[in-house]
């Protein structure tokens, strides 16, 4: 009998220590669906940093550059609401929210398909939402969209859940047919998509809706969220407050790559959208190996870029002892050549690295090659840096 994907990733977590280990032995991170941590954190009223006791900015800011990673789903789940409020509450209108979503051991199981992360990302998303609801920040309801009715219908179904699964949350997709087409796959969709011309109308604001959580959507759909963007934008008249569109676990950077490519929106999605969404959670692991000339003549190591807002981009290597150890604060996100770089300035001032290996320039070239950055982050003429701060 095959183990389902919530219980593996639940028995895993009770099986481990409570501090946190990063990829790819990220069991620590308990599972935030366990029932008797649920409800507590969907009962908590959670404080934005701008009301923590009278803290002055400057301490608020000194904390956040310190925060250490998460020990569980838990106080992962609880920290990204805090990061996500004090965004809101300093007029941030497009946030990201990224990190692993199930255990490391999980998801590098051969029978863990795309489809089981994307269940565990709906079940996080709707527990992000929850949290949202009749709050300062918010006004109205949270919708956790799906790109599309049929992805819709089809994770309400196997989740066994209403379009309104809890009181002020809902579950619907960015995609909206019209009244009476119970098709599930429309091929006209597809068709307007891959053209790149929008969503041919089918992308409406929700009434009422006070902020968007986007789940489970590729570089092809991500116009259709520019799209509901630009309907939503336009200020209050009655002085209302502008509703908000989380990125949640989208892999923004893996979806950046795809631009510019065959039936994928152009480049120029980047710099016009794109770089204007904050990364307000972000914790963003890389493995990495080097080479070197003397035993063990292979060096496999491992960290972390993580930021939690208002905090700077921290640069974290693994310690190997189930911790992470600060590098270097970063108040730009550094491009991951440049994140690479500083995991290994770490290796050789501890001595991993000696410092003969890095003699020569050509020896040097042939180690990181001549191309160290991916497109989106060259710093090109006209293009928006947004993107890292």
């Amino acid at each position: 009998m095959k183990l389902s994907i919530t219980a593996l990733a639940l028995a895993l977590s009770l099986s481990s220590s409570h501090a946190f280990t990063p990829p790819p032995t990220l069991s620590s991170l308990q599972s935030f669906t366990s029932n008797n941590r649920h409800e507590t954190l969907i009962s908590m009223n959670i404080p934005a940093p701008t009301a923590s006791g009278g803290a002055t900015p400057e301490e608020i800011q000194a904390a956040a550059n310190n925060e250490p990673p998460p020990s569980s789903f838990f106080e992962l789940q609880r920290a990204s609401v805090r990061a996500a409020q004090a965004a809101i509450n300093d007029g941030k209108t497009l946030l990201e929210v990224e990190f692993p979503p199930l255990p490391a051991q999980v998801l590098d199981m051969d029978d863990v398909s795309a489809y089981d992360v994307a269940k565990a990302n709906v079940n996080l998303a709707l527990d992000f939402a929850r949290s949202f609801v009749s709050t300062d920040e918010i006004e109205g309801d949270v919708a956790v969209m799906l790109p599309d009715e049929s992805e819709c219908n089809i994770m309400l179904e196997d989740l066994k859940l209403e379009p309104k699964p809890y009181p002020g949350v809902i579950l619907t997709s960015l995609r909206k047919g019209e009244e009476g087409d119970t098709r599930m796959f429309k091929p006209e969709n597809l068709f307007i998509g891959l053209m790149g011309r929008g969503s041919g109308g089918t992308v409406k604001p929700i009434e009422g809706v006070g902020m968007y959580v986007i789940v489970v959507a590729s570089a092809q759909e991500l116009p259709d969220v520019e799209e509901l963007y630009e309907q939503i934008k336009t200020p209050t008249t009655d002085g209302g407050k502008e509703p908000v569109i989380v990125f949640y676990n989208l892999k923004l950077d893996v979806l950046r790559g795809d631009l510019g490519a065959p039936a994928f929106p152009g480049k120029d999605f980047q710099d016009r959208f794109l770089s204007r969404v904050k990364p307000v959670y972000y914790l963003r692991t890389r493995q990495y190996s080097r080479s070197v000339s003397q035993p063990p003549f292979i060096i496999n190591f491992q960290g972390c870029i993580f930021r939690s807002y208002p905090g700077h981009f921290q640069t974290l290597l693994d310690t190997g002892t189930g911790r992470y150890r600060k590098v270097v604060g970063n108040d730009l996100r550094p491009a991951l050549g440049e994140f690479k770089e500083q995991l290994t300035d770490a290796l050789r001032e501890e001595g991993a690295i000696a410092k003969k290996e890095e003699e020569g320039a050509l020896f040097g070239f042939l180690r990181t090659g001549y191309k160290t950055t991916t497109w989106w982050e060259d710093e090109r003429e006209d293009a928006s840096l947004e993107w890292r701060t």
